[in-house]
């Protein structure tokens, strides 16, 4: 399944992603008195037994918003974490003229940074070199601590596309990322949330275009950690948590892979698109 956070005179709603449009769930399952969860955080919690519901309920509507009609919301609203893994791809570690990691490189996002699909991103004014990151990100649907590999993709609930929107004159300040990563709306994802059930993450197209033209083009089979490994490695050392998502990092392309000479940064007014196959765009 497919579901979306979209906003009705301001509040969030969940719905589900039909191929005919979006399933309002709260109006559905008021029209069929069904007792089904309303929020998102409610699906991942509830797990197999609110999809089964949702299913069902899908089935018996044929009322569908279109999605020209609604304004989207983050697929995901309150993590309470907001995980991410640098230098995951050879090619980016290649062009980023970085050492290959031997464990994954974490540094993390905050809830600010939250943005929707189609949302407008604000550039703060103490920044100038803004660059892209194409990324699968991971949606936890059960907690745990330390996960075995074999047991990681289980404790995943879904999949949705994301953009690690860097500022590189700030992340490279000192020897801490932060804070070229976490502005406000510096990470946008969805528009849809998949469930794990549909989604292969060892083999998936990822691609992110700037105004029309492909800068990254590339496939999660090329990352050094899988989604597996990360899921493992982060939980020996936290809990993770139902609704944690963990951004899995960025193939080659980025801008600040570019000879100086060539970095044409970001601007106000460009227009970036990350697609992952059976996910989303």
């Amino acid at each position: 399944m497919k579901f979306v956070n979209f906003k009705l005179e301001e509040k969030v709603r969940l719905g589900i992603k039909t191929e005919k449009g979006i399933i309002d769930v709260e109006k559905a399952a008021a029209d069929f008195s069904m007792d089904v969860p309303l929020t998102i955080e409610e699906v991942i919690s509830a797990g197999e037994d609110a999809l089964k519901k949702l299913k069902e309920l899908a089935q018996k509507t044929n009322k569908i918003i279109s999605e020209e009609e609604i304004t989207y919301a983050p697929c995901v609203t309150n993590p309470e974490k907001i995980i991410c893994v640098g230098l995951n791809y050879l090619s980016h570690t290649s062009e980023s003229k970085m050492n290959v990691p031997t464990v994954p490189v974490l540094f993390s996002k905050f809830n600010n940074a939250l943005a929707a699909h189609n949302q407008i991103i604000p550039l703060p004014k103490y920044a100038s070199k803004f660059d892209y990151e194409a990324e699968l990100v991971i949606v936890i649907g059960k907690e745990g601590k330390d996960i075995s590999k074999e047991e990681a993709l289980s404790y995943v609930f879904g999949y949705t596309a994301g953009n690690d929107i860097s500022a590189r004159d700030l992340q490279f300040l000192t020897g801490q990322w932060l804070l070229g990563k976490t502005s406000d709306f510096f990470a946008p994802i969805g528009p849809y949330l998949t469930t794990k059930d549909e989604i292969d993450p060892k083999n998936l197209k990822i691609e992110c275009k700037v105004n029309g033209v492909i800068r990254q083009s590339a496939n999660t089979r090329d990352m050094i950690f899988d989604c597996a490994e990360i899921v493992s490695y982060v939980s020996r050392y936290m809990t993770l948590k139902k609704g944690d998502i963990i951004f899995t990092g960025t193939p080659g392309g980025v801008i600040l892979g570019y000879p100086e000479e060539k970095q044409i940064w970001l601007k106000s007014g460009d227009r970036i698109e990350i697609s992952i196959e059976n996910i989303g765009h």
